[in-house]
Parts: structure tokens; C-alpha cells; sequence
């Protein structure tokens, strides 16, 4: 198995900006956003699939996440762009992947397809869809990743390259299995000793679904240099900033800041 130090040396540090559309002016400026952000440097560019603001506060401006992907990959040119994360229960899973597969093509092939089981309780109830308990959200995580396998593998045109999955496993260790069987990328938002134990899980679960461990890049939330070193060595590549916007538009000066960081490593 591949050491986390190995891999780290065969994948160049990557730097993701989540622009929350939630609080935004307006959609002129969350786009401006996206320009200045792919302008800027950023690797990946990240929204969010949610359908109100998720912070528990009175209602505020918010757009919809997958209209908006198929925009950016005609806005943007070089940066990857995706959603962190999709929530499995809102769409048929076949459609899900279809959607994908098109946004892939829009883009020139630069979408990830990040999903996750959801868990934003207001999001499913206040547009008509069963919360249910996490378990059943869960299961339709599983079964739906399965179909998006299927569906993307006899869809014509196929995807332009194999779309890299994201997975999100910060809410529950027993999704660890599932991003050993599907992921391209684990995403984890866990101080750094519980981001260690899960990474050592993470590796057994390949090891058992005889997959190669460093095929599978680790990506982080952006604590800032001191917390990012600690994760680096631990084998962690892709670096999200999450940007919220305020009254005027959003304030780039941390993903600034994270640009910098890669540059000198």
C-alpha cells in the first residue's frame, strides 16, 4: 500500500473555493465571484445543493446549485467545478447522472460530482421530499451511487473522461466503506486527529475492496497554514476555503491567502 507521504509527492497540493450562494446580493455577484475566484488560481471551484441558506437564520437570498454548474462551465475555463455535495435524495439518481454527464460535456470535461445523503432537515421538508431517518438517507446513498455508476457507463455520449466522485464522509464514519468503493475523492471536515483515524480506516477499507489507497485523494477544509501542514503530511491535497458573502459580495482575501499557501509549498 502506498505510504500517505508517497502520495502526497505524486499529487500537486490543489486549492477549491466554495462560493455560498446563500446571503448573495445578487446572482451577479456570486458569478463575479466565480470569475475572480478561477482568475485568481483556484483548482476546483465548489457551490452547494442546498435550497435555503444552512446556517438556521431567517430566510435569505439562495439559488439553486445544478442550474448554476451548467452555467459556470461555459463562464469558466480552466478550473474544475462541482457541488459540495449533491444530495442524493433529491433527484432520481439515473437523472443525477445524466445531469452530470451533460454539465461534463458543457465544461469540456472539468465536473466533479461530489454527493452526499443530506442532511439539511428544512431543505427536504420544505420542498416536499421524505427526511426520513439517516439510515433510509443512507441506503438510498448506496443504492444511488450504484445507479449513477450504471447510468453514466451507457450513456451516449458517455462522459468526455471518467467523472471524478466526491464523497463527504465528516457526518458518519460508515460512509468510509462506500468512498473506499466509490470515490475519486474524500472529503472531510474533522480536526486533524479524528481526520488521521478515519484515513486509517479509509485505507483498510481499500485494502479490502483491493483498491489502490492513493487513487483516492484526501481534500480538507481550509484552517489556515499552520492546521494545512499538519494535514498535508498526512496525505491531504485539495484545500477548500469556504467563502460566504456578505452585503457587498464577497471578500476573496482568504482564498488569497490559501493561493499563497500552495505557491510556497
Amino acid at each position: 500500500m502506498v505510504s500517505a507521504i508517497s502520495a502526497v509527492s505524486a499529487r500537486r497540493i490543489r486549492v477549491g473555493a466554495q462560493l455560498w450562494p446563500g446571503g448573495t446580493p445578487d446572482y451577479a455577484a456570486w458569478r463575479q465571484a466565480v470569475l475572480d475566484a478561477e482568475a485568481m488560481g483556484a483548482d476546483v471551484i465548489f457551490g452547494y445543493d442546498h435550497f435555503h441558506a444552512p446556517t438556521g437564520e431567517a430566510e435569505a437570498t439562495n439559488f439553486e446549485g445544478w442550474t448554476a454548474l451548467a452555467a459556470w462551465g461555459e463562464l469558466t475555463t480552466r478550473a474544475e467545478i462541482g457541488l459540495l455535495v449533491t444530495g442524493m435524495g433529491y433527484r432520481n439518481p439515473d437523472l443525477l447522472a445524466d445531469m452530470a454527464r451533460t454539465v461534463d460535456h458543457i465544461s469540456g470535461g472539468r465536473l466533479i460530482l461530489g454527493v452526499g445523503a443530506g442532511d439539511y432537515e428544512k431543505d427536504y421538508t420544505a420542498y416536499g421530499y421524505d427526511y426520513g431517518r439517516a439510515g433510509d438517507r443512507f441506503r438510498a446513498l448506496v443504492d444511488g451511487l450504484a445507479r449513477i455508476e450504471h447510468r453514466l457507463a451507457r450513456l451516449i455520449p458517455p462522459p468526455l473522461r471518467d467523472i471524478p466522485i466526491l464523497i463527504d464522509s465528516s457526518a458518519d464514519r460508515k460512509t468510509l466503506p462506500l468512498i473506499a468503493g466509490f470515490a475519486d475523492i474524500w472529503h472531510s471536515a474533522e480536526p486533524i486527529d479524528e481526520f488521521r483515524r478515519r484515513d486509517d480506516l479509509l485505507k483498510s477499507y481499500a485494502e479490502a475492496a483491493q483498491r489502490d489507497d492513493s487513487s483516492i485523494e484526501r481534500a480538507v477544509l481550509w484552517r489556515g497554514p499552520s492546521e494545512a501542514d499538519l494535514y498535508r503530511k498526512e496525505g491531504a491535497t485539495l484545500f477548500t476555503a469556504q467563502l460566504r458573502p456578505g452585503e457587498k459580495g464577497y471578500d476573496l482575501t482568504t482564498l488569497g491567502e490559501l493561493i499563497a499557501w500552495r505557491d510556497g509549498v
